[in-house]
Formats: C-alpha cells, structure tokens, sequence
C-alpha cells in the first residue's frame, strides 16, 4: 500500500517523508478494520479507499499549504478522520481538530491519533454549534452542509482573518448564490484526483471585507 500513496503523493506533487507514507498506510488499515463493525464510511474495497477517501483528500495538500505551514484547523463532519488525519499526517505543523456529533467517529479519530502518534491532531465528540474552541485559521468540510450551512454554523470559530475552505464536486453554482451577503467566495480551485474520474474543486470563502 505505500508504493500506491507514494504514487498518488507524486502525482499531486507532494513528496512526503517515508514515516509519513506508513502512517497514510497504517491509518487506512485502521480504518478498514473499525468499518468492519462501526461503518464508518460505505467505501469498503482497500483500493477505493485510496482513491476516493485517501487520494481525494491528499489533493487538498498543496494547496493547503500554500495558504497555512502552521495555525489551527477545524475540520467539521470529520467522520473518519477526511481530511483531519490527512492533513495532520502530511502537515506536522499544523494543530488539527475534528469535531463530530457521532460519538463512535470521534472515538476513530481518537484512536488514530494515538496510533499513528499524531500529537497535532484532536477529536471532539460534539455539535459544532456546541463546540468550545479557540479561533482558527482555517475551517474546512467535506461532504458536510450546503456552504450556506457550513458558513452559518462555524462563523463564531473562524479567527479575525480566517477562511472557509469547503471540499465539493463539482462547482456548487446554486449553493454559491445562496450564500449570505456577508460572506464572499474569493477562489474556486479545481483539484485533479489521481485514480478519480470525477470532478472535484475547493470553494475557498471569508467574511465579506467592507469596502
């Protein structure tokens, strides 16, 4: 399996350490075990897993890290751990929290961290709405709410200059336009998933800045 990521993680352009590629290794072996009796995603088959759970999320890397090296992340929905235990394995630097209302998801996640030895990474059992946290950097989902949900029901935890960043498939044309008129979308980035024949773009968003 870590020839497979290595492969995806060249494709993407990343180049990561190899104690990197065996924790991406050992937590997809992680977590095709707790699906076995927790279903924890409906993706069963080890290779798409790679492609759809572990590639899919890897993509989010680079441009990741363009924006934040280091600063605190909010993953919401987290479910598995996608993306929060990808980005924390492939971005040291940067302190992951997930937070979902599942217990036996946050349980996961917990278990992960532990067993991939990912001090940068948290799981919190919780609504998000109920979550007690200081600000972040960066909030980001996959597969979560509409962008008008996701915006109203994380915006007391974005810091002062934070930004949304949303995974989707295609470009959400209608969910955009619903957004409310304080919040602007500043970048639709499409991403290119090595193994996925199917669309996939980043909706990055912020509070509106007066003019």
């Amino acid at each position: 399996m870590t020839g497979a990521i290595d492969a995806v993680c060249r494709e993407l352009g990343l180049s990561p350490e190899p104690a990197q590629t065996a924790a991406l290794a050992k937590y997809l072996a992680l977590l095709q075990r707790w699906n076995a009796t927790h279903n924890l995603t409906a993706i069963r088959e080890p290779a798409a897993m790679l492609t759809q759970h572990l590639a899919d999320c890897l993509a989010v890397i680079p441009p990741l890290h363009r924006h934040m090296a280091q600063g605190r992340l909010l993953d919401v929905g987290s479910g598995g751990g996608l993306p929060g235990v990808v980005i924390a394995v492939m971005l040291p630097a940067v302190e992951v929290v997930c937070v979902d209302a599942v217990g036996k998801k946050a349980a996961f996640i917990r278990q992960a961290a532990g067993v991939l030895g990912l001090r940068n990474l948290r799981a919190v059992h919780a609504r998000v709405e109920d979550l007690r946290e200081a600000p972040f950097e960066v909030i980001t989902s996959r597969a979560f709410a509409s962008l008008a949900d996701f915006v109203a029901l994380t915006r007391r935890h974005l810091g002062a200059d934070g930004v949304w960043l949303a995974m989707k498939g295609r470009e959400p044309a209608d969910e955009i336009a619903a957004l409310p008129a304080d919040t602007e979308v500043f970048h639709v980035e499409p991403l290119r998933v090595p193994g996925l024949d199917a669309q996939r773009c980043l909706i990055w968003m912020r509070p509106r800045r007066n003019p």
